[in-house]
């Protein structure tokens, strides 16, 4: 099929495939003619699986690192296991910057009770 028709299937834009043909995630099956671009059902599923790993949070250079392992491993666990490894530095990455922001809270709640007595003070001066 070429450009078009796989972004329509796909639920995507031909410009959007262009961009991960750059990034490496796709590749056309063979250019014919004019220099089309023909893909397969192997590209479609690309597209599936990028749209999969998308939604459950990884980058598009994360996905550069997975894709291929969905393909090369008819069981797909090479794949989880790498997806798996990602999602969890994901979590120790958000705990991380949770205990920053509520640190980060309670010195804000600490200055803005400290500013209100000042102010307090002065006021009753």
């Amino acid at each position: 099929m070429r450009i078009g028709e796989l972004a329509e299937i796909a639920g995507v834009t031909p410009r959007t495939i262009r961009y991960y043909e750059n990034l490496g995630l796709l590749s056309p099956n063979e250019r014919q003619g004019k220099g089309f671009r023909y893909y397969t059902q192997t590209e479609l599923a690309k597209l599936q699986k990028i749209h999969c790993l998308k939604s459950l949070g990884l980058t598009l250079e994360e996905i550069t690192t997975v894709i291929d392992l969905y393909f090369e491993d008819s069981t797909g666990i090479r794949g989880k296991q790498k997806v798996l490894e990602i999602l969890q530095f994901h979590l120790k990455e958000t705990d991380e910057k949770i205990l920053s922001l509520k640190e980060f809270r309670s010195d804000l709640e600490a200055n803005i009770t400290k500013i209100q007595q000042q102010i307090q003070e002065i006021s009753s001066h």
